[in-house]
């Protein structure tokens, strides 16, 4: 068991909802019980209850403290009714409470058993802000394949404005309706939906993971695309960091008619590569200028073998990166997407 003076602070909160007890419900926060000998006779200190962060309810209501830890004598996590009776418990040794199993109605619970969220910042205050870095290419510049490797083994978070809209349309969400009208007539969506959807996703991975460094690939597309984020983020917020990456219209074309035969995408085509090359171009190109002028853009030859470009992109997100995840060996699918080993054959 880990002594007291080597347990790191307990700096989580947990969100419990929709219990058939609703007095469970509500948020709990760092327990600050004073120390105490568990019934398996650990002594707990601060935030803690044997040897496992412990929680108590933000409301101040419950007669247990805490009201919401893990028991060593039957290897459970235990959530507990404002009287202190026990009223949900989920069996396992993981050393925070399970967010994706269901948890068990004890005795003095009530069906349905609740769902239990982790945050890493308290969600009564704003969620600190996001550190953003945008990626913009043209199509087959590799910006796909540099943000999955910069996920996988550096530890961001990659965000395509794309997908999260496609994610919202299939969710049915609020903007949803809009979102499939566009899409259906080969229209633009709206700028402030976008921004907004990539706001509340990175507040939502921030809020529950703890990670706030962000790639956003493919935006912003336009100058309209920066006035909205401007627009939801405040103009005193420090411009992003904007990684470009240049590559010749002749590599690209190779590229994209040399993966169609496996992506089978429709666009997939020599009409249309020219077509979003020159839209490219027309829209984007702009606010890549625009990012230069203010020292903000970071241009990066794609045209390169994909380990040195690899090198580039790891090396102008190394400020922020946790060095000890960028040390770690590459993963197989890591070594596929930089060439290192072939895909395996379908």
């Amino acid at each position: 068991m880990v002594e007291p003076n080597e347990l790191k602070p307990n700096t989580l909160f947990i969100q419990v909802s929709g219990a058939g007890l609703p007095e469970v419900d509500g948020l709990f926060v760092p327990s600050t019980a004073p120390p105490a000998e568990s019934e398996s006779g650990t002594v707990s200190t601060a935030g803690y209850w044997n040897g496992k962060m412990a929680w108590d309810r933000a409301d101040g209501k419950s007669a247990r403290s805490p009201a919401l830890s893990y028991s060593n004598s039957y290897k459970s996590w235990r959530i507990c009714r404002l009287d202190g009776h026990l009223a949900y418990d989920n069996t396992c040794d993981d050393e925070l409470p399970p967010t994706d199993t269901e948890w068990h109605v004890y005795k003095k619970g009530v069906a349905p058993a609740p769902k239990v969220q982790l945050h890493y910042f308290d969600p009564r205050l704003p969620c600190p802000a996001p550190n953003v870095v945008f990626v913009i290419g043209g199509p087959g510049s590799g910006k796909g394949t540099m943000c999955e490797l910069a996920e996988s083994q550096l530890g961001w978070t990659h965000l395509s404005a794309g997908d999260l809209l496609r994610k919202e349309r299939e969710a049915g969400g609020p903007t949803a309706a809009v979102i499939e009208e566009c899409l259906a007539a080969g229209k633009l969506v709206p700028n402030d939906i976008v921004v907004s959807l990539l706001k509340s996703t990175m507040e939502k991975v921030t809020r529950t993971t703890g990670k706030n460094n962000f790639l956003i690939d493919g935006f912003p597309r336009s100058l309209s695309n920066l006035d909205a984020w401007y627009a939801t983020f405040d103009t005193a917020t420090e411009l992003p960091k904007m990684l470009y990456f240049e590559c010749p219209y002749a590599v690209l074309e190779k590229r994209i008619l040399g993966r169609a035969k496996y992506t089978g995408r429709s666009d997939d085509n020599v009409e249309s590569v020219k077509l979003r090359f020159d839209t490219f171009k027309a829209e984007t190109l702009p606010t890549v200028e625009l990012f230069k002028t203010r020292n903000k853009c970071v241009e990066i030859d794609t045209s390169q073998n994909r380990q040195a470009v690899y090198a580039l992109v790891a090396d102008n997100l190394a400020e922020y990166t946790d060095q000890e995840l960028a040390a770690k060996p590459l993963t197989e699918r890591a070594e596929m997407l930089l060439g290192l080993r072939p895909f395996p054959n379908k």
